[in-house]
Order: structure tokens, then C-alpha cells, then sequence
């Protein structure tokens, strides 16, 4: 019997592969902290069934027909703006992701990232680090703001954006939110109010962004907005880059419009290395690692192998993206 292959764009943790290798014949690109460069990716995608990928690929509609086989393909990740879903629905091709696994972890990183720019963290450190301290501690020296009492804007209350309120109100914060679906519910389970998004713009003291990237979220922080904030705010995003314009934050941390922002996603990655938020200290900048925990990555990693092999094997996967393929090309075990 003829086992079906897959290509994996990412060298994975081993549990995950070795679920692959259960079910198919498997090929890994090799790079670990670079993404698979897009000429192999268009020639080995060719003539496979599974795609196991991450979301510095873009899976367009040139690598969807350029797989004429494929049968599905795995997102290593929560989103999945990266993939074509329109284009891969009309191929019958599946496409899953990995949600609610990385929902502490990422909630985890935005809060460290928040406290840390708060209290100037990352800018005492590199004080330190470059031999700055050459003078004994004073009451002046590195003065950041309080996080407990003071008032957290969440724009996008779903799992991480909930995980989040549970956090602040350890911290005794005044918790307000923005979502396009009010979550009364929620309102009553963590304490938190329900305000309309400019009024979290200009209340909040922290505001934190947890929405999908999507049409309608792109530039949604944009200089008007930014406008609106307190210039005692600080903006956090851990969400997707191109959420906030970068060049309107910019522009806003270097007047003094808004008193800091901490960003571990950006509208390129990696970086530009021009671009003037590095030359900013009213910033914390990390490089897309809000779900980098060693038991979250391999959690997301097995969940992506297992949703390709359900695929592979005519088994609803647990986590479908677009449960309307369904009707284009039913399962069959």
C-alpha cells in the first residue's frame, strides 16, 4: 500500500513527527530558525497529500495549486490569515490550526511584557548591561507607573483576551473591554465592563489587543486612535503586527502622545532593521514568542500533526477550519 507523503516547512519536536511518521512518508525542511524559502516550497509541496506549516508561510493560492494532491493543510498556529482558506475550501482541501492550546502561555507573555514596560524593565536591564549605573540609586531613577489599581482596556475578550482579566485582577485593575460580541457573561464571571472602543482608547491606563487579523482589524490602531489614548497610556499587542501602524506609533512614542508600547508582533517580521521603534526607549520589542514555551510549542506541534493525520486517516480533524470543505470533498475512512 502507497503511504501518503507529507512536507513539514518546520523541523518539529519529535512527538510530533513521530505521529506524522504513523501515517505517512514525511520530509522536514531543515532550517529551525528560518522559514522555508518559497521556491522549495512551491516545488515540494507538489505531489504530497499533507501540508504541516507555520504562519511565516503564505499558503496563496499559487502553493494551494501548485499541490494538486493535497488533501489538508495543518496550521502550526492559532491564526491562520497566512492560508487561503477561500481558495483551499474551493480545492477541497482542509485546513486546521491550533487554538485554546496556547491561551495561558501567550496571556502569560502579554502580562510580562505589560509589567515590563511599565516599570522600564527592559530599559534598566540594557542601563546595566552597557555600564550606565555609575551612580548610587536615587528616588528620580528609572520612575515607570503602578499596574495595580489602575485601569486595563482589553480590545478582543476571547480566550487570551479573558485570560488576560484574570490576571489584572489579581493586580486589583479596573477592567474594561471591547469586543464586537458583547460577552455578558463574562461581565459577571471576572468583574469587567463592557465600554464602547473609544472609551477604552481614552479610559484606559494599559490597553492590550487580543483580536484576529482580518479585514476590518488591520491599522485598527492607527493615528487617530492613538490620539485618543492618554499620554500616560501604554499600548500592548501580542496579537497580529499589522493590527497597529507601526509608522502612527512610532510618530506617537517619539512626541510623547502615549508613554510607552510593548509589541511582540510587527507588520514585517523579522523587524526592519530601519525602523524607528529600535531606536526608541519607551519600547519593549520581542521577537514573536508569546506562545515560546517549551510544554506550549510541543502542545501545538502535536495537535497540528494530529489534526494532518485525522485528515490523512477519513477522520473529522479536531480542530477544522472550514467545516463547509466538508460538502466539497467528504471523509472517508
Amino acid at each position: 500500500m502507497v503511504r501518503p507523503k507529507v512536507y513539514v516547512t518546520r523541523q518539529l519536536f519529535d512527538e510530533a513527527l513521530d505521529i506524522l511518521k504513523m501515517h505517512a512518508e514525511i520530509e522536514v525542511f531543515d532550517g529551525i530558525d528560518n522559514p522555508v524559502p518559497r521556491g522549495t516550497l512551491l516545488s515540494k509541496v507538489r505531489g504530497v497529500e499533507g501540508l504541516l506549516c507555520l504562519l511565516t508561510e503564505e499558503i496563496d493560492e499559487e502553493v494551494i495549486e501548485a499541490g494538486s494532491r493535497l488533501k489538508v493543510i495543518s496550521n502550526c498556529a492559532v491564526g491562520f490569515d497566512n492560508v487561503d482558506v477561500e481558495v483551499a475550501t474551493r480545492r477541497g482541501i482542509y485546513v486546521t490550526n491550533t487554538p485554546g492550546i496556547l491561551t495561558d502561555t501567550t496571556a502569560d507573555c502579554a502580562w510580562a511584557l505589560l509589567m515590563s514596560i511599565a516599570r522600564r524593565i527592559a530599559e534598566a536591564d540594557r542601563h546595566v548591561r552597557n555600564r550606565g549605573w555609575v551612580h548610587p540609586w536615587g528616588p528620580m531613577m528609572f520612575l515607570g507607573s503602578d499596574v495595580h489599581g489602575k485601569t486595563l482596556g482589553i480590545i478582543g475578550i476571547g480566550r487570551i483576551g479573558s485570560a488576560i482579566a484574570k490576571r489584572a485582577r489579581g493586580f486589583d485593575m479596573n477592567i474594561i473591554y471591547h469586543d464586537v460580541v458583547r460577552r455578558k457573561d463574562l461581565e459577571e464571571e471576572l468583574g469587567i465592563a463592557y465600554k464602547g472602543f473609544e472609551e477604552i482608547l481614552s479610559e484606559a491606563d494599559f490597553v492590550t489587543i487580543h483580536v484576529p487579523l482580518v479585514e476590518e482589524t488591520h491599522h485598527l490602531i492607527g493615528r487617530r486612535e492613538l490620539t485618543l489614548m492618554k499620554g500616560t497610556a501604554y499600548l500592548i499587542n501580542t496579537s497580529r503586527g499589522p493590527v497597529v501602524d507601526e509608522a502612527a506609533l512610532a510618530e506617537a512614542l517619539k512626541n510623547g502622545d502615549i508613554a510607552g508600547a510593548a509589541l511582540d508582533v510587527f507588520e514585517r517580521e523579522p523587524l526592519d532593521p530601519d525602523s524607528p521603534l529600535l531606536g526608541l526607549n519607551n519600547t519593549v520589542l520581542t521577537p514573536h514568542i508569546a506562545s515560546a514555551s517549551v510544554e506550549t510549542r510541543t502542545k501545538m506541534a502535536v495537535v497540528a500533526a494530529t489534526n494532518l493525520a485525522s485528515v490523512l486517516r477519513g477522520e473529522e480533524p479536531p480542530n477544522l477550519v472550514n467545516p463547509e470543505v466538508r460538502k466539497i470533498r467528504p471523509l472517508k475512512p
